[in-house]
């Protein structure tokens, strides 16, 4: 059973489950776990560690339309560091304070690698789900897409200030809660633009066509990809850039690209059925958790 087939199991049993964080009374949690193996690569600091991991949580507190309030890690090493745990606290901490959240502590713990299970809390009386779209809607993203595919080959290429420069991203939080008035369906795009858009048209059961011309790239893809087809795989498949994907009516997508602290890019609409970018199959393709 992979990742997708486990999370659909999981969301028949648990009525709580399904979306980006689960709300309970108002309030938001959510957790993740990153591993050093498959999430953090050589070259990547422990504050850096600490910013994004935390900052993957808080991003699924932004996907509900929540406000963010507070975070806590167990932190799992080999051997604790006492420089490497500061920085990681660091990290934390001041993603948070990007988000006016706090990070409250946590757990400590032995492990064969380094390992930062998050978790982080919300508050919301009207949560915007994965559920809501419908055909006409206006399938739209916040930022860029392609910043963390961007980092990993820097990473790769030894350039590791810039490449833990571009990890370190602002979790969308205020942009959640400014678009959640207009949004009809929200999530983030930490799988990857394309997964994204199988999922929310799964939630709503609906389809999407998208426009490849209008998919916003980062600057940094555009420095490291190699040709257009590698600079549409970096930022159409590769995921992790923790971007809003987001539904608004056609009507009032003027009012939410006023209210959104960040730019705001129409990249398609949702359909009957079936999803497409320019005319041709969109492939269910993005972030697997657990990948070799």
């Amino acid at each position: 059973m992979d990742e997708r087939a486990a999370l659909k199991l999981l969301a028949e049993e648990l009525d709580d489950a399904g979306d980006d964080a689960a709300v309970v009374d108002g309030q938001v949690v959510t957790t993740d776990m990153l591993h050093e193996t498959t999430d953090f690569p050589a070259g990547t600091t422990r504050y850096t560690a600490g910013w994004r991991a935390v900052g993957a949580s808080l991003s699924d507190v932004a996907a509900m339309g929540a406000t963010a309030t507070a975070a806590v890690a167990v932190y799992a090493a080999p051997a604790f560091d006492a420089d490497e745990l500061r920085d990681f606290v660091a990290g934390a901490r001041e993603v948070c304070e990007t988000v006016d959240a706090r990070y409250v502590g946590g757990d400590l713990d032995t492990l064969d690698e380094f390992t930062a299970t998050t978790t982080a809390l919300g508050r919301t009386d009207d949560p915007v789900a994965r559920s809501g779209a419908t055909a006409g809607d206006a399938l739209c993203v916040t930022g860029t897409l392609g910043r963390s595919a961007a980092a990993l080959r820097l990473f790769e290429r030894g350039d590791h200030e810039r490449a833990n420069d571009l990890f370190r991203f602002e979790p969308r939080v205020a942009a959640g809660r400014a678009l959640a008035p207009h949004a009809t369906a929200m999530m983030d795009s930490s799988d990857g633009l394309a997964r994204s858009v199988h999922q929310l048209a799964e939630a709503s059961d609906c389809g999407f066509a998208l426009d490849g011309d209008a998919i916003p790239v980062a600057e940094s893809v555009r420095e490291v990809a190699d040709d257009d087809a590698d600079e549409r795989e970096l930022s159409t498949f590769f995921g992790e850039d923790f971007e809003l994907v987001v539904t608004v009516p056609e009507e009032a997508v003027a009012d939410a690209r006023d209210a959104s602290p960040v730019p705001l890019t129409v990249v398609g609409e949702a359909v009957e059925e079936g999803i497409e970018m320019d005319g041709d199959p969109l492939p269910d393709r993005g972030y697997t958790h657990g990948r070799d």
